[in-house]
């Protein structure tokens, strides 16, 4: 896990883990995704891009909040995620997270589902 500083007490972690499918990784995203922490989640997606990697599932069961800083971070990841070929997808959003997508429309840019194996089973093209 990694954390602002490298604390392991840190308020933002970004897990990285492979899935089920090869082509698919999967950013655990736990704490607050704000100021403070977005660089944490930039840093993060700069450091898992690979070839072979076409779906990127993000992981919001543990995101309890996440500002407009967090919401840019999100959106620059997923076009630096297109811009190598590959697809950002969210899964798992609180609801006070997802109301702050709806709020910002930002939940009409990201494909969102409920779970990972929803997330998975869903193939659509990039």
């Amino acid at each position: 896990m990694r954390g602002p500083g490298g604390s392991s007490e840190a308020r933002f972690t970004v897990a990285v883990r492979r899935r089920p499918r090869e082509d698919a990784l999967v950013l655990a995203l736990d704490g607050e995704l704000d100021l403070d922490s977005a660089d944490v989640l930039r840093e993060a997606l700069a450091e898992t891009m690979e070839p072979g990697v076409n779906r990127i599932l993000v992981d919001c069961t543990d995101l309890h909040f996440c500002d407009s800083t967090g919401l840019n971070a999100l959106l620059r990841a997923r076009r630096s995620a297109e811009e190598a070929g590959a697809r950002l997808d969210l899964f798992a959003l609180r609801p006070q997270v997802a109301r702050m997508f709806d709020i910002t429309g930002v939940g009409t840019v990201f494909h969102v589902y409920a779970n990972l194996d929803e997330a998975l089973t869903d193939l659509l093209p990039n």
